[in-house]
């Protein structure tokens, strides 16, 4: 997905009155890069103090799960910016009257239970058309433009690979292709 569809969409979930949990869900998608069951799983206890203070660190119950025998604990670090929308969503469940204990789950259905991943897909959907975007994007894919971004920005497979939580960096090189604008720029430089 296009980073000014990314930007649609965040501004779509994050203008409109009800849309506050839905664009904290895209902001742990597109920033963090989570996938739609880490998401799902997240209590109020993964990522907030006793206080209602977002942590830099979230140690992750649910993830994908690798052929290792013991696993490595999967973390992932927030960024000042998704730290104060979640703090954000935090106060409005506060003031609305949701359950805010360590064990409570942070995104919930209108029936008050822990959203779906399905219910995840749904409103991915929906949000698209609501920003006007005409291609409809699986989910999945803005994990991989964050993954993708990390290494636009460092040049270092060893970090995105961090940042992906992946046992094996093989997975992590399929975030290193160029971009349209990348190849470009490289055309024009070597022609001239």
């Amino acid at each position: 997905m296009p980073a000014r569809d990314q930007k649609r969409i965040l501004h779509a979930t994050g203008s409109h009155a009800a849309g506050w949990r839905d664009h904290c869900i895209f902001v742990l998608d597109f920033g963090p890069g989570l996938r739609q069951k880490e998401i799902v799983s997240l209590d109020v206890g993964d990522v907030f103090t006793p206080d209602g203070k977002a942590k830099s660190r979230v140690v992750l119950r649910v993830y994908k799960r690798t052929a290792a025998r013991n696993p490595p604990v999967q973390e992932v670090f927030l960024s000042r910016d998704v730290r104060a929308k979640l703090e954000r969503l935090y106060e409005l469940k506060r003031r609305a009257g949701q359950p805010l204990s360590p064990d409570s789950p942070i995104f919930l259905s209108r029936l008050r239970k822990r959203i779906s991943t399905r219910q995840v897909r749904n409103l991915n959907a929906v949000w698209q058309r609501r920003a006007g975007i005409d291609t409809h994007y699986p989910f999945h894919v803005t994990r991989h433009n964050a993954c993708t971004a990390v290494y636009r920005v460092r040049r270092d497979l060893r970090v995105v690979q961090v940042i992906a939580r992946h046992a094996d960096i093989r997975s992590s090189v399929w975030y290193t292709h160029p971009s349209v604008d990348e190849i470009e720029e490289i055309v024009e430089s070597a022609s001239g």
